[in-house]
């Protein structure tokens, strides 16, 4: 309000008013959408240094030639390595980024890169995509960053597409299978006064065809389940994925199961770099040592001299592969004791004719049982890590003998066996005595933080908790993309290191 000659007059304010209903026109430096020292400038950059010829051999256009140009794939390998590393894994959620988000924006130039290139490009490049990385990793051996001269081999578990409620035993699937192949039957047929557009009822055919692929594939699957059960029961009660069916009902580290993948990572511990990514369906890891570790030695071209593993890997058989090719296996000593806690006799022996009864003569390497019957050493077997040695009674004095329900139980031969303790297996005597020194003790140490960094990098930085892709391949090649990343992400995490002042 102002006073003008003894007047009030009323003066009304005025600001510069928000319009967010308009579009605006202006000029945008690309380059300078990003600073310089950003992450996705650095991964275009190391990207770029790398052979991408596979990439590219699959290209069809040429210079004059008729079609759309296809996206470079240097621009598709440094958006999806960008956006794993920022815990993306959507091709989806990558499109929309596209459209606002600076960094993206400048890896594509501006342009909006659709989600369906996106996911063809992820799953399409396979050979090429394991060909950048053993390039990635020979980039990283010639600055000194992979060593190969201890490494560890470690496994996680990750949560698959398909859900528990997705597994079905046999006679539930066939029944499915029944439907779906009706459904794609009355699809085929021509539809008449219907208004669906051709494009809709071409869609609803291709998923009524993948629903009858899976389930297909869920019976070849549950046959290979129930190859892998032992009893009967667990055999019928056998049950695959609907929805991926090479999928596995896998024990998480929370104690909990659910459909999952095992993902094996060998890690070299110079700098935490991952040298071997393999994608299993096994449950347990005793089996994924040997190939795990032959990978790592294609990849960069050399044997690793050292292998720090968990007791999940701790077998005779990977013990001796070990040492075999000459690789120093350091893990922890088997719990022997606690595997063989609550085993009993099975058979019902009268304890006057247990094995501690039977009196052994070294000079003669043979037992007489309590009655003064002469069992002869017949040969010799490996049980854990030892070696025992079986002695046999005679068949035809057992067979006249009046205590050889007592002695034999239910033996159906009507023989008695007993069982000699030997020394241990040389290769197991040689770990263990190994394993036992300060200085193997003091190596082992290393395992948890090298073996256990790269998992939960994954993890809990990019988020991959559950695969996105459905199959042991696919889902191989998407364990791939991220390891990828994570490598090139560790690149750029030590080569961003100040370094440290020489002291004179």
């Amino acid at each position: 309000m102002k006073r003008d000659g003894g007047e009030e007059r009323q003066v009304k304010i005025r600001v510069q008013v928000v319009d967010r209903n308009q579009m605006v026109l202006r000029s945008v430096d690309v380059e300078r959408l990003i600073e310089e020292d950003h992450p996705a400038r650095s991964i275009w950059e190391f990207v770029g240094r790398q052979n991408l010829e596979g990439f590219y051999r699959k290209i069809k256009t040429v210079e004059g030639g008729l079609g759309r140009s296809p996206w470079d794939p240097r621009m598709m390998i440094t958006l999806w390595v960008y956006a794993l590393s920022e815990g993306v894994g959507s091709a989806r959620e990558i499109e929309r980024l596209c459209e606002y988000k600076p960094a993206y924006q400048w890896i594509t130039g501006m342009e909006v890169v659709n989600h369906h290139s996106l996911s063809d490009f992820r799953v399409e490049n396979g050979d090429a995509l394991h060909r950048l990385f053993i390039e990635v990793l020979a980039a990283l051996q010639s600055e000194g960053l992979v060593t190969m001269k201890r490494v560890t081999q470690d496994g996680t578990k990750i949560e698959a597409v398909a859900s528990k409620s997705s597994f079905r035993r046999e006679g539930r699937l066939k029944e499915l299978l029944k439907v779906a192949a009706k459904q794609v039957a009355e699809l085929e047929q021509p539809e008449e006064g219907q208004a669906t557009s051709e494009r809709a009822r071409q869609a609803k055919k291709r998923a009524a065809r993948e629903r009858q692929e899976r389930l297909e594939a869920a019976l070849d699957e549950l046959e290979k389940v129930r190859a892998s059960k032992s009893g009967q029961e667990e055999k019928d009660n056998a049950r695959a994925s609907m929805t991926d069916p090479q999928a596995r009902i896998m024990k998480q580290s929370n104690g909990g199961y659910s459909p999952s993948y095992n993902v094996q990572l060998t890690t070299d511990t110079e700098e935490k770099i991952i040298v071997s990514v393999r994608v299993s369906q096994s449950g347990n890891d005793y089996n994924e040592l040997v190939p795990s570790i032959e990978q790592a030695q294609q990849n960069t071209g050399r044997s690793p001299e050292q292998v720090l593993v968990d007791g999940g890997y701790v077998s005779i058989a990977n013990v001796r592969r070990m040492h075999e090719s000459d690789r120093e296996m350091i893990g922890p000593l088997p719990d022997n004791a606690a595997k063989t806690a609550g085993f009993v006799h099975i058979k019902p022996f009268d304890p006057a004719f247990h094995a501690d009864q039977f009196s052994y003569d070294p000079d003669l390497n043979q037992y007489t049982c309590p009655l003064g019957e002469t069992l002869r050493y017949v040969g010799q077997q490996t049980s854990g890590a030892d070696i025992w040695y079986r002695y046999k009674s005679n068949p035809k004095i057992c067979a006249v003998c009046v205590s050889q329900k007592q002695c034999c139980g239910n033996n159906k031969s009507g023989t008695r066996f007993v069982k000699r303790k030997g020394e241990r297996l040389p290769v197991m005597a040689q770990f263990e005595q190994r394993m036992a020194t300060d200085e193997a003790k003091e190596i082992y140490k290393q395992r948890g933080p090298v073996a256990e960094f790269p998992n939960l990098w994954i993890k809990e930085k990019f988020g991959a908790r559950r695969f996105r892709l459905r199959g042991l391949a696919k889902v191989g090649i998407e364990a791939l993309w991220l390891c990828l990343t994570y490598n090139i992400v560790q690149w750029i995490r030590i080569s961003s290191k100040p370094a440290l002042p020489i002291t004179p």
